[in-house]
């Protein structure tokens, strides 16, 4: 199982490439992943038992990979796998250029994206652990979002996607509450356990109704049907695969695998069986309405969901087994029915039935693999949807209570639908519709690809291969529907005797035959508005009062004034929290003031630069104050034994101190004078913040009773994670989740600062001739050396020499190599002594801040000529890398592992996993710096000296 996932991550990862570089022949290639999956699952299918793999990955919040093959899992995995492979070979025809047309730029992107969304969908049909589960599910609503949206310069593409990213994920957040409450109670997150020992109680069963809100949504059940047919505006592929094949079983798939252990919960019956018949007969009555072939399918679609929930969630053994058998028809006809439309609208240019004449004996073999597959949509025998639909009869029929009768009922009525709009479908798509030849679209169609009809034609011929042999299907299914309380009395069969269920099915045959051939006359009591109102009328209603209500809440609450809203902001955090501590229960305060008269003279020196930046106007001044109250925290630091925080705190101080200076060249050099109302407000805010921080931290650590974790955390470093600097193993080890996550907001914020200001591409590294109003004229031509005859920096040949320094260039000169050199050893030392990555790049990302203040924006590009972002990409990988290596030796994900290697000279070596880690932290907080000083540092260069200057600008 863990190979397959491998497999097909690999597979998505290369098939840009190779379909950039060889052409969409390639998607043959990439459908040997799944195929070759495929014969692996059949190979080992689990016959009595099921297959376990478990990979440690975060124990302690009970995130272990835990997958499991069951013969549900398989059945699921059969669809996902097998429809991806010839799904993949019918790409490789549907995305044939056509004559005249140049080919789609965002074909490999697809390619990576679909193949990306099999092996989503096959991790969530073998996941056990419940969270894990889950980070499958929204993988696969991301993953729908980008190919839905594969038109993205379409509007309608767009809003689709949107429409079908807010339904789900809303449906996921839900589910995700849930799983929680459910795992809490039962007291495991695997699914296997929860099902077979479920737990009880008001939280269980508000829990799993939130699961099932999550599965609903996904699987387009009433009243969150609405998003499926506007999905329609995807790639047919995409419609053939994720929505009607893959990921709208999804929710299928969890309300059958929950069903064993709470079909008996409190209102669990209700809504499966209430929303997923209201399902079948609102969407199946839309259907025969439609004239778009698409659309038409995706409604028949909704109305077969709807069926697949209630016979799946109804808690009964032959009730399941009839809805596998559903769920396994509707994969093969409709995925085939789907692909018969991408092939009519690639002849044709159209899907509209208004304008389709004479198709069938224009195509004979597609018209032919249309029929088939509709035969089985319409359950005529002997295809698999009838065996499904008699399996559905008669478990209704046998089954106990009043639901039983009111359900049958409503199937029966679905399922006339469904023979009329399978009629509907190969006549509107086929038939001449009374005229002697065919239609102009028709006329002008031209003939598909052999290859084109391969995928259809084997999904066809397998609905009519599985109706034959029910009783393979019957063997394979059974053993899951026999977990269900009661088991399974009934079988798969083409025949059983003349009883109800064969009345049934004749009884709809013939009433959905005398309906489609009487539309004629019916069509005058056709209604001009829906009377079950329109679902996406009212998702448009909701999200649009969402908008309203959110300009007027931020038009209450945001006036666009900094200091208004700064003041909001501060006056919530001092009032709430000290309310609070007022309120409640509060520990005796011991305060001990200072524990030397150093800490004092620090204090008075931290005290002293805080007033005098709030009285002065002058910003450099002002600035300089704050770091000095830096560097006055970091010698309370050192002088409480956190040479580590001391370290970090003067490098962070010393560095923002760069960045502000670099800011305050494109601003005046006062600020405007506050008035005399304004100062005693703000001076009264700034003392209540600094109160409410100290005493809320004074009542924290008064609040402590026991032991802290900090006393274990040495031993615990040393042991775990196999380093003596307590501090750095805390970010590379204990806490590396947070350290990933904070420097993925770095790298984030960067990229935000590059894309404001350079607003196409961030800044080039070889200099160039630019002038006020952007316009590039080449490279710069160098300067005629005025200081002596040696370059001590390359750039700042390209300086005018009135600006350059001598001292300053050949100080620099010397110093860089030596700063550098700091770095490397912050860096290498950091897992035992004070530094690590974060220390090292800081002071490295000083050096280079010394060789732009010394040879000027284009000594950056001489220094280290790469491009920032691709130094913070590379560091990100390797910190995401260091998890996926972890895993590899044996270790928790972001955890230590340690290599031992014994060489001949060095003789033995003992290596850290986290030192790649520091080593991506390292590249980040490099990248950092250089997109800074590139983006406010190179980039004001070019717009400073351009600028007028305002009335309290400086001559710098």
């Amino acid at each position: 199982m863990l190979a397959i996932l491998l497999a097909h991550a690999l597979a998505a990862s290369a098939a840009p490439l190779l379909v950039r570089r060889w052409g969409r022949r390639m998607f043959y290639l990439l459908a040997t992943v799944p195929g070759a999956s495929l014969v692996w699952l059949v190979v080992s299918w689990p016959q009595t038992g099921e297959h376990r793999r478990t990979v440690s990955w975060v124990p302690g919040l009970s995130m272990d990979i835990a997958l499991r093959l069951d013969t549900l899992a398989a059945v699921f995995s059969v669809l996902v796998l097998g429809v991806g492979a010839l799904v993949l070979c019918y790409c490789a025809e549907y995305f044939r250029p056509v004559p005249g047309h140049a080919p789609d730029p965002r074909v490999p992107g697809f390619a990576g994206k679909l193949v990306a969304f099999a092996a989503t969908m096959f991790g969530l049909m073998v996941a056990d652990n419940m969270l894990v589960l889950y980070v499958f599910w929204e993988l696969t609503t991301v993953l729908s979002f980008l190919l839905i949206g594969h038109y993205a310069d379409r509007a309608v593409s767009r809003r689709a996607a949107t429409q079908a990213l807010l339904v789900t994920t809303a449906g996921g957040l839900a589910m995700l509450v849930g799983i929680i409450m459910v795992g809490q109670a039962a007291g495991s997150y695997l699914l296997s356990e929860v099902v077979s020992h479920p737990p009880t109680g008001t939280t269980v069963t508000v829990g799993v109704l939130l699961v099932l809100v999550g599965a609903l949504s996904k699987s387009a059940i009433v009243p969150l049907h609405f998003w499926l047919p506007g999905a329609m505006a995807a790639p047919t592929p995409v419609s053939a695969y994720l929505h009607a094949a893959a990921m709208v079983k999804a929710g299928i798939y969890l309300v059958a695998r929950l069903a064993p252990g709470f079909a008996d919960a409190p209102g669990w019956r209700a809504t499966v069986l209430g929303l997923g018949l209201a399902t079948l007969l609102a969407a199946g009555w839309r259907a025969v309405r439609e004239y778009d072939l698409k659309l038409l399918l995706a409604f028949t679609t909704v109305s077969q969901l709807g069926l697949m929930i209630a016979l799946v969630g109804a808690g009964s053994g032959d009730l399941m087994l009839a809805g596998l058998t559903v769920m396994c028809a509707h994969a093969a006809y409709k995925a085939a029915l789907f692909m018969v439309v991408g092939i009519v609208d690639h002849a044709t240019g159209t899907r509209d039935i208004r304008d389709l004449a004479g198709l069938g004996r224009r195509f004979p073999v597609l018209a032919t693999i249309a029929v088939l597959a509709a035969a089985s949509m319409a359950a005529l025998p002997p295809f698999l949807g009838f065996v499904a639909k008699e399996a559905a009869f008669a478990g209704l029929a046998e089954s106990s209570g009043p639901t039983g009768p009111v359900a049958l009922t409503a199937v029966v009525i679905g399922s006339v639908f469904s023979m009329i709009y399978s009629l509907r479908f190969v006549w509107g798509a086929f038939a001449a519709k009374g005229q002697n030849g065919p239609s102009t679209r028709v006329a002008l169609a031209h003939r598909p690809a052999r290859m084109f009809l391969l995928a259809p034609g084997a999904l066809a011929v397998a609905g009519l291969a599985l109706g034959l042999g029910a009783g393979r299907l019957d063997a394979v299914l059974r053993g899951y529907a026999a977990t269900l309380p009661g088991g399974v009395t009934g079988s798969l069969g083409l025949w059983h005797g003349a009883n109800l269920p064969l009345l049934l099915s004749a009884l709809v045959i013939a009433a959905g035959a005398a309906v489609f051939v009487a539309r004629g006359p019916m069509q005058l009591t056709r209604l001009r508005r829906l009377p079950l109102g329109n679902a996406d009328r009212v998702y448009n209603a909701v999200i649009q009062a969402l908008d309203v209500t959110s300009v007027r809440v931020a038009g209450l609450t945001q006036s666009g004034s900094l200091p208004v809203n700064q003041t909001m902001i501060l006056v919530t955090f001092v009032t709430v929290p000290l309310v609070a501590l007022a309120a409640g229960a509060r520990p005796e305060l011991s305060v001990l003031w200072w524990d030397s008269p150093l800490e004092v003279t620090i204090t008075v020196v931290i005290v002293t630069a805080a007033l005098g930046a709030t009285l002065t106007r002058n910003r450099l001044s002002a600035v300089l104050m704050v770091g000095i109250t830096g560097y006055g925290c970091g010698m309370v630091f050192a002088l409480h034994g956190a040479p580590d925080l001391a370290l970090t705190q003067v490098l962070v101080e010393t560095m923002t101190l760069v960045i502000f200076v670099l800011v305050l060249r494109a601003l005046p050099a006062e600020t405007a004078p506050v008035p005399r109302r304004s100062r005693l407000p703000r001076a009264a805010l700034a003392v209540a913040v600094g109160a409410a921080v100290t005493v809320l931290a004074a009542f924290a650590m008064a609040a402590r009773s026991g032991v802290g974790v900090a006393a274990l955390l040495p031993e615990a470093a040393y042991q775990r994670g196999h380093g003596s600097n307590t501090v750095n193993v805390l970010l590379v080890d204990i806490r590396a989740w947070d350290t990933l996550g904070e420097i993925s907001v770095l790298l984030v914020a960067a990229t935000g600062v590059a894309s404001l200001v350079f607003r196409h591409r961030r800044f080039g590294v070889a200099p160039r001739v630019i002038d006020a109003a952007g316009h590039d004229f080449g490279t710069a031509t160098p300067y005629s050396p005025a200081i002596g005859d040696t370059t001590w920096l390359r750039g700042s040949d390209y300086r005018d020499p009135n600006e350059r320094s001598l001292v300053l260039e050949v100080v620099t000169r010397i110093m860089f190599p030596l700063i550098m050199v700091v770095s490397v050893y912050f860096f290498f030392a950091g897992h035992n002594t004070p530094g690590g990555g974060f220390a090292g790049g800081l002071t490295a990302g000083l050096a280079l801040t010394l060789r732009y203040l010394a040879g000027g924006r284009y000594e950056l590009g001489e220094t280290l000529p790469l491009d920032a972002g691709k130094v913070l990409g590379v560091g990100l990988t390797l910190v995401g890398g260091t998890a996926i290596g972890s895993l590899l030796l044996g270790a928790p994900v972001l955890s230590s592992a340690v290599l031992s290697v014994d060489l001949p000279v060095l003789g033995h070596l003992t290596l850290v996993t986290a030192l790649f880690f520091d080593l991506g932290v390292y590249l980040v907080v490099v990248g950092l710096v250089l997109d800074v000083l590139r983006s406010l540092g190179a980039r004001l260069d070019e717009e400073v000296p351009a600028a007028p200057a305002g009335p309290l600008v400086e001559a710098r």
